[in-house]
């Protein structure tokens, strides 16, 4: 099979791989779409991200969907064919992290494309049975990869306690911005603020259905009329993580989404004197069954944040997309073409 493979800051080839088959439990998958996400971006360009540093030749893609083709030993036959969206994180399913729901936090997780593990920019890909989650017919291809990403406004929401009635603002109206916009609209929220200095982006937040779409470079923060319950954070930009605190109503969460910064100066008489609760997320645990009730619902459309489609032997050029084009939002490589 073809695989596009990082072997350094970016050099991308595509290249022919051995077909992955099946083990015990595992499914094989037919790789339709694969978004590209901001942390393919980061190793393409930069070859680590953190503590997770590329060493080796990696495949790239974290955001995919197919169809299986094959199945492993114990899973029912009756799966091949299926159209399926790959959730890319596999727990260990025995810690105490795992047996308290909380498998995003697994210490032993395999996740797609987090080196050294290989991710989805490949024809072929394998996955346990239980993390290929099959989609209805009439969702598309590219809508099924980025469940994904919708799973983090997801979980983002969650963890907000976003619920009817609420007053979110979300600052950044990147892909993940956008996804957390919508998820908040369905969660029930009757005024979303998205926050941002793209004027395209902001266009399509407003599009999507947000209250009002500000260019922070234009309209501060503290100009609000309403004051928020819940701070989406999806830019990583330090600024706005703090210009956002400092709208929060009383006893409001905030919810700390995008990376940008590995440190921040957090105001602490502010965080004490409204008893403001700051949390972090990480991925996700248990969102698929509702990301795929909410875009088969047309509650949430993922379609629309597909700006540019690319065939595997053009990855490089979806992994640049972003920084290429200031009207892209999301680009989404097709490894069968």
């Amino acid at each position: 099979m073809r695989a596009a493979v990082l072997h350094g800051t970016r050099r991308l080839t595509v290249e022919e791989r051995p077909e992955p088959q099946p083990a015990q439990g595992q499914v094989a998958v037919q790789v339709a779409s694969v978004g590209v996400c901001g942390s393919d971006t980061h190793y393409y360009e930069h070859g680590r991200i953190g503590r997770f540093l590329v060493e080796a030749p990696l495949v790239l893609g974290h955001e995919a969907s197919g169809t299986i083709t094959a199945v492993g030993p114990g899973v029912s036959p009756d799966r091949v064919g299926q159209r399926v969206s790959i959730e890319p994180g596999v727990p260990d399913l025995t810690c105490r992290q795992c047996l308290a729901g909380r498998y995003n936090l697994c210490p032993g997780m395999v996740f797609f494309a987090t080196p050294p593990v290989d991710g989805a920019l490949a024809e072929r890909v394998v996955v346990h049975e239980a993390f290929a989650h099959p989609v209805p017919d009439r969702m598309s291809d590219d809508a099924a990869a980025l469940l994904e990403p919708l799973s983090v406004g997801i979980w983002a929401c969650r963890k907000g306690r976003v619920t009817a009635g609420s007053r979110v603002l979300v600052t950044g109206a990147g892909p993940i911005g956008l996804m957390a916009l919508q998820a908040a609209l369905a969660f029930g929220a009757t005024d979303v603020v998205v926050s941002d200095v793209n004027p395209a982006r902001l266009a399509l937040a407003k599009a999507l259905g947000a209250t009002q779409a500000l260019d922070a470079r234009a309209t501060p923060l503290i100009d609000l009329d309403e004051r928020p319950e819940v701070l989406l954070e999806c830019s990583g930009n330090a600024r706005a993580t703090l210009d956002g605190l400092a709208v929060l109503q009383p006893a409001g969460r905030a919810v700390l989404v995008g990376m940008g910064v590995d440190e921040l100066a957090l105001p602490v008489p502010l965080v004490q004197e409204q008893e403001l609760e700051v949390t972090g997320t990480f991925r996700y645990a248990g969102t698929w069954p509702t990301a795929i009730a909410l875009v088969s619902s047309g509650r949430v459309d993922l379609d629309r944040l597909v700006t540019g489609t690319y065939t595997l032997a053009e990855s490089a050029a979806a992994l640049t997309a972003s920084h290429d084009d200031p009207q892209s939002i999301k680009a989404v490589v097709h490894p069968q073409t």
